[in-house]
């Protein structure tokens, strides 16, 4: 606590704190501040502080992670004499504006799910600008005799509330060392570099980016080729209830698990097969009993980098009662359903994929396009003809960027649904944005 309350105070006094600017590689180059409250520590050398800088830059080297959602790394890094403890305040800033022609997604994101099936003067078109997910994030890395490296780290956006309230919401907010993640980040289900860029928030439908309260552990080994993960997650089921079969809070967490294999010189490209285990519990009202369901769901996910400027991208996934891990059905009341007399519940089975290709034109410009669809399968005995049955989600984009910390888009999207009674809906969007780094 206390290097941490003289780091505080330190940024208060910017006086007390000499700034130089490292050029450790062509790709990242923040400016470090050093900041002078190790008085036992000399750092008068110009090599020992361009050392100290060095190591404080290769910290938020080592422990970037890149992917779906996730931010850049930071321009600027405050770091104690001894590199002992280092502070990075990032995030950026997005203003989004889409337009819905022929056909609208009643959201501010192109989620399949909730297109209108049927047409009417108030869903056939929309404007829409928003900035709620400009991110701000808290970085601070710990070098620890006893511990090792200690990262812990806080996001967040400002989609807590309704829609226009620009609410702020906690994102992720942990701390990691020895392997283990401890508090809230992105479900160890979803493979953050399974899917590319897209100027929509929400990305693909058969994706599957949601955040959990966990406790994870991960282990890389033979030379940074393979890796393993295994968490326990605070579940979430969204299920469909009625007089008989009530809603329960959960007893046992989802226990997703990893294998993963990555190749080429940098381990950029990889392959990883993942599953998720889950005990799903209802009462029944009539009997008055506690029902358990089990759910599982098993995936195929990775990244492959066929040349400089083409990489490849895909995910595919297939389960029971699976839905906070697919993005389309999330909070849709599928994971568990009655059946049409009412007596019986059950876990259904759905399934979904995604494809995709980003071309590199130049290191300032890029474009990348893919296809998605998502399809829940019912049971005779539990269908209803206004049950979600198919969501496809296509889209293309081109990204422009005019420095390396700001940069330009558009994007068109496509989507459709489809019920049981094969009554559908389609819409397009046209996105635009503008972002900023820092």
């Amino acid at each position: 606590m206390k290097h941490i309350r003289l780091f505080l105070a330190a940024l208060l006094l910017s006086s007390a704190a000499t700034a130089q600017t490292l050029q450790p590689n062509e790709e990242y180059s923040p400016t470090v501040y050093l900041i002078g409250v190790e008085e036992s520590v000399a750092v008068d050398d110009a090599c020992d502080k361009l050392s100290l800088m060095s190591d404080a830059t290769q910290d938020y080297l080592d422990t970037h992670r890149h992917g779906f959602q996730q931010t850049e790394r930071p321009m600027f890094v405050f770091a104690t004499r001894d590199n002992r403890f280092s502070l990075a305040l990032g995030g950026f800033i997005a203003l989004r504006a889409s337009y819905d022609f022929d056909g609208i997604s009643d959201n501010l994101d192109f989620i399949p799910y909730d297109i209108p099936l049927t047409a009417n003067y108030n869903n056939r078109q929309q404007l829409l600008m928003d900035a709620s997910t400009s991110r701000l994030y808290f970085k601070g890395i710990a070098n620890s005799n006893t511990l090792g490296r200690v990262v812990i780290y806080v996001d967040a956006d400002f989609r807590g509330g309704s829609e226009g309230s620009y609410t702020p919401r906690v994102r992720s907010a942990y701390v990691s060392m020895w392997g283990f993640t401890l508090g809230r980040d992105v479900t160890t289900f979803c493979d953050l570099q399974a899917a590319p860029l897209t100027i929509d928030f929400q990305g693909p439908n058969a994706y599957n980016f949601n955040f959990a309260t966990m406790i994870r552990y991960e282990y890389t080994f033979a030379n940074d080729h393979l890796t393993l993960g295994a968490a326990a997650e605070m579940p979430s089921v969204s299920a469909t209830y009625n007089e008989k079969f009530l809603k329960m809070r959960q007893r046992i967490p989802d226990f997703p698990v990893y294998f993963q294999y990555a190749w080429d010189a940098e381990r950029s490209s990889h392959l990883r097969a993942s599953a998720v285990f889950r005990n799903m519990y209802v009462r029944n009202a009539v009997v008055e009993d506690n029902k358990s369901l089990f759910g599982w769901g098993v995936q195929l996910s990775g990244t492959i980098k066929a040349w400089d400027w083409l990489r490849f991208y895909m995910n595919g996934v297939y389960g029971k009662g699976i839905t906070p891990y697919i993005q389309d059905l999330t909070g849709s009341g599928l994971d568990l359903v009655p059946d049409s007399s009412g007596e019986e519940i059950s876990a259904l089975k759905m399934w979904g994929w995604q494809a995709a290709a980003r071309i590199n034109l130049s290191q300032r410009c890029w474009l990348s396009g893919g296809y998605s669809m998502v399809q829940v399968d019912h049971d005779d005995s539990f269908t209803t003809g206004n049950m979600y049955h198919q969501g496809r989600y296509i889209f293309g984009n081109v990204f422009y960027a005019l420095t390396p910390r700001c940069s330009m888009g558009v994007e068109y999207l496509y989507g459709s649904r489809k019920n049981m009674d094969s009554i559908d809906g389609h819409a397009n969007r046209i996105n635009l944005q503008v972002c900023y780094h820092f």
